[in-house]
């Protein structure tokens, strides 16, 4: 009864007594609404989704998953920092409220119904926390248990999908009259994967549809999928296992966590579990189970939730810095890493013809790619989700800055041979994926911060213009407007060398120049 007790609780205080205060969106039926009519969205006395979010994020860590490992952090002040070992590796103290990525990242990927893969050891935790992410969801651990799907070597379209009715095959005078007995699994809102990097490529192949597009396909006949949070383990993070997985099927998983070694002195706890024959995802407190409607409303939130101008001009500035090779094209919108991948070149000898950069100051020559824009609008729903279960209604810095290295961790490739893995102080990031990341944005921000980019942005002025409209818009002011781009095209590429940021500026004023150019022939047609 005390282990049961102990599971059962959930604590009655609020997990953030600092939270904002939620901005409400404006409606045109608010004009009609009298002054003490309830939102429709949240009856009277019911706690806030964040807040709920919140206490279920608690409960997990402090009673069902043991992850003591505060890897997120938020400082409030000054933190204490320890240097330790021989490496000198800073120990840090948070302020304030930080967080565990084990628990918090797939708490997120629940509440954005996104897609997220576990990645660590057996035994380590990834298909519990997978478990009680669907327990949260409403659903039963019995039900959640023979829904999973466990991949192996010889899995099928029809193991994974449905199998049509033996009887129909038979009588069916067409493709219409088969039945297909669809997997229960299909129509959850929350799915798991258990070692997706076991299933054959022909069946990842009918996976890949089910997580991309939502439906399946068998004979002709389709199921349509609910929009689900997904959960996907693997033993590693390099796509190894009996099969490869497809570039296609990683690329769409949304997030990465790592699973990180037990800590021993948590044995007791353990113990207790033994003693008392409990599995924490078969307590979860009924406070902290979200129905579907609060699911719905809980995305339409975070989907509200703001994304400061100054917070966006520095992850543009970010992930200006990757996509450049010089060498790579002939004509200017071609210099990207991309056409060299394209065209199949050798990565080693395009690397060694790029010679006219600092290779050690250039962030872009730390990877072997840049970033696309399912990996962009992913990091911008994760920073408005941190932002959100943090109790605020704006994306502050900080919160882009720790799930970043999250949702890169598969996407921002890597150059192992780049001069910056070569220092020994970097020696470290060779393996640890996540604090490179989370270095390489800190880097960005320094270098930001150099240029004065919060204050002298002509391009960013430019486009703040353009973006008012053309509306009576004259020819002499077209011209004029025509004349001031071609002249800073003139100032940029004077004497310079040319870096990601540069590139993507020349860019933007070339295509200002060609909307006005544009333009200008229509004000004269007139």
């Amino acid at each position: 009864m005390l282990a049961f007790n102990l599971f059962k609780r959930v604590s009655q205080a609020p997990t953030n007594p600092r939270s904002a205060v939620k901005s409400k969106q404006f409606d045109v039926a608010d004009l009609y609404r009298g002054p003490i009519q309830n939102e429709p969205d949240q009856a009277a006395g019911e706690q806030p989704l964040d807040e709920k979010l919140r206490q279920a994020y608690f409960w997990i860590v402090n009673n069902a998953i043991i992850s003591p490992h505060y890897d997120i952090e938020y400082n409030d002040g000054p933190a204490q920092t320890y240097l330790v070992g021989d490496s000198k590796r800073p120990l840090t103290l948070p302020s304030a409220q930080s967080y565990s990525s084990f628990v918090l990242l797939p708490l997120l990927t629940f509440a954005t119904r996104r897609k997220c893969l576990f990645v660590g050891g057996p035994g380590r935790g990834k298909t519990a926390s997978a478990i009680l992410m669907s327990v949260l969801a409403g659903y039963p651990v019995r039900e959640v248990r023979r829904a999973m799907q466990h991949g192996h070597p010889q899995m099928t379209v029809a193991d994974l999908l449905g199998n049509p009715l033996p009887a129909d095959l038979v009588s069916a005078q067409s493709m219409d009259d088969i039945r297909i007995a669809w997997r229960s699994w299909l129509s959850m809102r929350v799915k798991i994967i258990d070692e997706y990097n076991r299933i054959p490529t022909r069946t990842q192949s009918a996976l890949l549809t089910v997580m991309g597009d939502n439906y399946a396909e068998i004979l002709n006949h389709v199921f349509e999928c609910p929009d689900s949070a997904w959960f996907l383990t693997a033993n590693d993070d390099q796509g190894g296992g009996t099969y490869q997985v497809i570039e296609a099927l990683r690329d769409r998983i949304d997030v990465i966590v790592q699973a990180l070694a037990f800590n021993p002195s948590f044995l007791g706890e353990l113990l207790i579990r033994i003693e008392e024959n409990v599995r924490p995802e078969e307590m979860v407190p009924r406070e902290i189970i979200f129905t579907e409607a609060e699911i719905d409303r809980m995305g339409k939130e975070i989907r509200q939730v703001e994304v400061p101008e100054a917070v966006r001009h520095r992850l543009e500035f970010f992930t200006s810095q990757f996509e450049l090779m010089e060498t790579a094209g002939g004509q200017f919108e071609y210099m990207t890493k991309d056409t060299a991948r394209l065209s199949g070149t050798d990565w080693a000898q395009a690397v060694a013809a790029d010679e006219g950069r600092d290779r050690l100051k250039d962030l872009g020559c730390q990877t072997r790619n840049g970033l696309s824009v399912r990996n962009l609008m992913t990091l911008l729903v994760f920073a408005k989700a941190l932002a959100f279960f943090r109790g605020n209604t704006q994306v502050d810095l900080d919160d882009v800055r720790q799930v970043l290295p999250f949702v890169l961790h598969d996407k921002l490739q890597p150059d192992l041979d780049a001069p910056f893995f070569a220092l020994p102080e970097h020696r470290a990031y060779r393996t640890d994926r996540l604090s490179w990341l989370r270095r390489l944005f800190d880097l960005s921000n320094e270098e930001f911060n150099r240029l004065n980019l919060d204050r002298e942005d002509p391009v960013g002025e430019l486009s703040k213009q353009f973006s008012q409209g053309l509306d009576g818009v004259s020819e002499r002011e077209t011209r004029a407007r025509l004349a001031t781009i071609e002249r800073l095209v003139d100032q940029r590429v004077k004497g310079r060398k040319l870096y990601g940021p540069l590139y993507d500026d020349l860019l933007k004023l070339k295509y200002l120049h060609q909307r006005y150019t544009n333009y200008l022939h229509w004000v004269r047609s007139q």
